[in-house]
């Protein structure tokens, strides 16, 4: 199996929220073959508790506008790995340590990537 346009348009939703809330280090991996009931991971991360919350948050609320129905949320109180389940796409918001340690990549290595589109930066003065 190979992710669904959907779970790439979620994707896309989720990564442009996180980015203006100023996630870091983003990795999405297409894991429907091993995961039948889901298609894409997002992995993110934060600097801070309170900025792994903020990008969980916008994440949320954009995918919630969206049309998308959440399934699941945990870590929110702790701030230091949040998940988020909207089915096709689940997404994981870490904090920096929280991410080393878990090393999720690692885990899924063997998972194709899935291209991010970000809008470019906004120039310097």
């Amino acid at each position: 199996m190979v992710a669904t346009d959907n779970s790439r348009e979620m994707l896309q939703i989720a990564a442009r929220a996180a980015d203006a809330k100023s996630g870091d280090d983003f990795v999405a991996l297409d894991v429907s073959e091993p995961l039948p009931l889901v298609d894409i991971f997002l992995i993110i991360t934060g600097r801070n508790e309170r900025n792994v919350a903020a990008i969980a948050d916008a994440i949320e609320e954009e995918l919630l506008e969206a049309g998308h129905k959440r399934l699941r949320r945990e870590g929110r109180q702790e701030s230091r790995w949040i998940l988020l389940d909207f089915g096709d796409l689940v997404v994981h918001v870490f904090h920096e340590e929280e991410r080393q340690f878990y090393g999720l990549e690692r885990l899924w290595k063997d998972c194709p990537v899935v291209p991010i589109e970000l809008p470019a930066p906004a120039p310097r003065d």
